[in-house]
């Protein structure tokens, strides 16, 4: 059974009564229809530019589920919308200029911090950094961390189930995530903040609507984890001649390191490049070393004190050092040098901004498999299109890869992206699926994945999300062809 086509405000005057109902809803201040709103309506990475109906931004959660019941009865499409960072054209409206953009950026308040319990309460509209910040203030640990931090929002990272830098120990939002407040696509209002760790209560729908981005309800706020904040952190730059070879340390560490081992990332060569010519600022480490085609950031936190752990650390990398499968090791011995590492690290995607449109791929492989997925998938883009740059880098610690592809030297990106993507993204999402992997890791499907979708995931799979998907949104208002594509 086909889903249902995205509904549109069918006349004028159905429009006005709308957008009337929004101005008494959330004030006439709180709903944008002119001027510039390209902030709400134009992806970040230029990939997609929509309109809107209007901008509607509520203040809690009773506006939220107030416009969404108007949205209800006029048959108007919402997207909600956090920070609009995503990567995948998944918060933007369409070109119709039909569907409304829900913000929830004013929602942006911390509810409570409940230290016996290790729990913070807090808005979809939150800031990821302001969350974390607060947390830190009050003395504890909140550990989803990645690139966009300072603008995304935690409505957003439950929607896509962001993963980040710290998922290796912590686990993705969704296991960071204890409860959730949202607003239905009928306006009614869920609230299962409860923060319990044990709820055998029937189906889990936190889980449900978290990764859903969007298409089955509108996260207004969550219970969250916090933990414990460590007592050292110790942070190491390495270099290494091969992927083999980084999979051979992560082992070694996890067996030495244990549950102390929070961060294990890879970063190509040309990835680092790339940050070193757009942003000199920051030092590279090792830069008077040999050239080495991966760097590897590896982040242990303990709760020894700093002078063990750093020990600790030191004997493990040695002893790779030592059988010749590392090359060359710094430990940062200062807070400055290892906010430094994660910077460059952190840059490697504005790096790639910076160079020119770019094809992106948020994949995951079994581990044991990543090393030979990347030597087959490389040497098949480069017989494919000569010249052609990719710049690897990511979470090797729960093998997820950002495997982007850049175009060769001299050859204009949005030709590049017009001529080669669809080529590109069959061959390098082919060899995904052949190593058992997976075509999105943490990013999302959005728009941009939707059509791509069906063939790679499991016809019951795809049957059984429709199904949840009509039941939950008959009208199919909430961010439609996010997802499930359209027919």
């Amino acid at each position: 059974m086909a889903q249902s086509t995205p509904p549109t405000a069918d006349t004028t005057p159905a429009k006005a009564a709308a957008l009337a109902a929004f101005r008494h809803i959330v004030g006439d201040a709180y709903v944008l229809t002119e001027g510039d709103l390209s902030a709400y309506t134009h992806d970040w990475r230029k990939r997609a530019k929509g309109q809107a109906l209007a901008v509607v931004r509520p203040g809690n959660t009773n506006e939220v589920a107030a416009v969404v019941a108007v949205c209800d009865a006029h048959a108007i499409a919402i997207v909600p919308q956090g920070g609009n960072t995503g990567l995948v054209v998944g918060s933007v409206p369409d070109e119709s200029g039909t569907q409304i953009v829900l913000s929830l950026g004013r929602m942006n308040r911390i509810r409570a911090i409940d230290p016996e319990n290790l729990t913070v309460t807090v808005e979809a509209g939150c800031v990821l950094q302001t969350l974390q910040e607060a947390v830190a203030e009050a003395g504890f640990y909140f550990p989803l961390s990645l690139a966009a931090e300072g603008s995304c929002t935690i409505g957003g990272n439950l929607g896509t189930n962001a993963g980040g830098t710290q998922v290796l120990r912590f686990g993705n939002a969704r296991e960071l995530c204890l409860g959730l407040e949202a607003v239905t696509a009928q306006g009614e209002v869920w609230n299962g903040l409860s923060g319990l760790r044990k709820d055998n209560t029937g189906y889990d729908v936190r889980h449900l609507l978290i990764g859903s981005e969007g298409t089955l309800g509108i996260i207004t706020a969550a219970t969250m984890k916090m933990s414990p904040q460590p007592m050292s952190r110790c942070v190491a730059w390495i270099h290494t001649d091969s992927l083999a070879h980084a999979v051979d340390l992560l082992r070694h560490a996890r067996t030495h390191l244990s549950d102390g081992l929070t961060g294990f990332e890879v970063m190509g060569a040309f990835a680092r490049e790339l940050v070193a010519k757009h942003y000199p600022q920051f030092q590279m480490p090792l830069r008077n070393s040999a050239p080495a085609p991966y760097a590897i950031l590896l982040e242990y936190a303990s709760s020894q004190d700093e002078e063990t752990a750093q020990t600790l650390l030191e004997d493990t990398i040695a002893a790779k050092l030592d059988d010749g499968s590392l090359s060359d090791a710094v430990l940062a011995t200062q807070l400055s040098q290892a906010d430094t590492m994660w910077a460059i690290r952190e840059h490697i995607s504005m790096a790639q901004s910076q160079e020119g449109l770019n094809i992106k791929h948020d994949i995951s492989v079994p581990i044991s498999k990543i090393a030979d997925f990347v030597l087959q998938t490389d040497t098949a883009l480069a017989a494919a299109i000569p010249g052609v740059r990719i710049v690897n880098f990511g979470h090797l610690g729960d093998g997820n890869l950002h495997y982007n592809v850049q175009a060769p030297e001299g050859v204009d990106s949005a030709v590049f992206l017009e001529t080669s993507e669809a080529t590109i993204n069959t061959l390098v999402f082919d060899a995904v699926n052949a190593f058992g992997g997976s075509i999105s890791a943490e990013h999302g499907i959005g728009s941009l994945k939707a059509h791509t979708l069906p063939k790679y995931k499991s016809p019951v799979a795809l049957r059984m999300m429709r199904e949840i998907k009509r039941a939950l949104d008959p009208k199919n208002i909430l961010n439609p062809g996010r997802v499930l594509a359209e027919g």
